[in-house]
């Protein structure tokens, strides 16, 4: 994802999965005091974990190439 990187390129990929997943569990896990979950945090939350899997799996493992 961060060709651009060189030589760095790992390191920042796995710090942008760090950075994701945390966004991503914190969004979806999220609940008021009341017991409910906000549409909004599930949203960004399913969008950060969409990007996790898309690191994840095409620039970290090679597993697949999805363009």
């Amino acid at each position: 994802m961060f060709e651009f990187a060189g030589a760095w390129e790992g390191p920042i990929n796995y710090l942008f999965l760090i950075v994701t997943g945390a966004v991503a569990v914190h969004a979806i896990r999220h609940r008021d005091k009341e017991g409910k979950s906000d549409a909004v945090r599930l949203l960004f939350g399913c969008i950060a974990a969409v990007f996790f899997m898309l690191v994840l799996f095409q620039d970290v493992l090679g597993v697949v190439k999805f363009s």
